[in-house]
């Protein structure tokens, strides 16, 4: 196999060598031509965006003198953005700090290490005065819609508190404006004096969406807002909260393990494994050529009704062994004691998320496609190390290239092929 190469192409300019774009945006130097199919990925600019953020909770001893022997390591090292008016998709298996994630973000915890940058500034370190008028612009949706509510509180002093504690609207306007919500996501506005004990679950959600949407925020972290619902419930609030981006223009983080679920909404989805993003992309890409063995696995789960309908079937990736502690992860790569492909060097090295195309990152020494992945290392070049993970002491390391939060005009050409600017877009 070719070692890797970083390539570009002007912005404006056709593919230098006149192929046709694959799937996840590479330009193919073969005469076979891959179908093209429109980007969706958001174009705007990013209303949020982390940097190496990381989230260690201390262990302590048991006993009278009780002292930090070690750290559970929730989140570590995670970077991505979310465009203004767009939505990015956070999946994974329970446990692999997908909600601390958004904890960190909506600042219900203050991160170890790390930046949050919302519409340019970093809020990771504010003081909780500081942080008041940024969380009229962050809200969050939590996951249990019963335990997410006050019960002594009614309906209409739920919704309302933001309004009186932020002092947005006068004491005598707080209950129309409630009324307002309440008829904004579909319940009866005269329901405002009730309890949430007399609600049913996709009811109480629906009183959760509307007191994050009461003052009006731009980005809405949504922590597996429907995981608690039925099915014919799911549907009605997710379709709420489509119509409520376009109506309101908001940015989502959607925390979700319903890939469907995720697929039907975001645009862009990354993927999370035991505190560390694997692999992130357009949904088209990840969902249809995905290049991380532990997606490749996730996504062999979902039943696929279109291959079933023409008599085929995906093959089942089945993982063996447990996720490791957080507390004392692997070394190298935290995937490997579980992956089929894990050589020596996975041990050695922490494999960088490097790009890969336009809109395409994964974190992975042998990424390729199901059946086609590649016998040597793709980073070695990249980390200056050989295909066993040791130093080479000539080589400098260029692992800062899968380091930034969004997605650069460079990638690594992994399959032969060549790269391309983010102005020729394609998924």
């Amino acid at each position: 196999m070719d070692e890797p190469t970083l390539t570009t192409t002007p912005a404006d300019g056709p593919p230098a060598n006149g192929g046709a774009t694959s799937s996840s945006g590479s330009t193919s130097t073969s005469g076979s031509a891959a179908p093209h199919r429109t980007a969706t990925v958001p174009h705007g600019e990013p209303i949020l965006e982390v940097d190496e953020l990381q989230m260690y909770f201390p262990v302590k001893s048991s006993g009278i003198i009780r002292r930090t022997v070690g750290h559970v390591q929730a989140v570590d090292g995670v970077s991505f953005q979310v465009p203004a008016g767009g939505a990015l998709g956070l999946v994974g298996e329970s446990g692999c700090g997908k909600s601390t994630t958004g904890r960190l973000i909506t600042r219900l915890l203050t991160p170890t290490a790390g930046a949050i940058r919302f519409e340019g500034q970093d809020i990771a370190r504010l003081s909780p005065r500081e942080l008041k008028p940024v969380r009229r612009e962050i809200q969050m949706i939590f996951q249990d819609p019963y335990t997410s509510l006050n019960p002594r509180h009614t309906v209409g002093s739920i919704v309302g508190a933001p309004l009186e504690i932020h002092k947005v609207v006068p004491r005598n306007k707080v209950l129309p404006r409630v009324q307002e919500l309440l008829e904004i996501v579909g319940l009866n506005p005269e329901h405002y004096n009730r309890y949430p004990n007399e609600f049913s679950g996709g009811q109480r959600q629906r009183i959760g969406i509307a007191r994050a949407l009461t003052l009006q925020p731009k980005l809405l972290v949504a922590d597996e807002p429907v995981s608690a619902l039925d099915v014919s419930i799911q549907a009605q609030v997710i379709n709420l909260l489509q119509d409520l981006q376009r109506e309101f223009d908001i940015s989502f983080l959607f925390i979700a393990h319903d890939l469907a679920v995720v697929r039907h909404f975001c645009p862009e989805v990354a993927v999370m494994y035991l505190g560390k993003l694997v692999e992130i992309a357009d949904r088209d890409t990840l969902y249809n050529h995905p290049h991380h063995p532990y997606t490749q696995a996730l996504l062999s789960a979902v039943p696929d009704v279109k291959q079933a309908a023409i008599g085929g079937r995906r093959d089942r990736i089945r993982l063996e062994g447990d996720v490791p502690s957080p507390i004392n992860p692997p070394s190298g790569c935290r995937f490997r004691t579980r992956c089929p492909l894990a050589q020596e060097i996975c041990a050695k090295v922490e494999p960088p998320l490097l790009q890969i195309g336009p809109h395409h990152k994964v974190a992975c020494h042998f990424a390729g496609e199901v059946g086609q992945h590649p016998t040597t290392p793709i980073s070695a070049s990249v980390l200056g190390v050989d295909e066993q993970g040791n130093q080479k002491p000539e080589a400098a390391s260029t692992s800062e290239l899968g380091s930034q939060p969004g997605f650069s005009d460079t990638w690594v050409d992994v399959h032969g092929h060549r790269g391309g600017s983010g102005a020729t877009r394609s998924s």
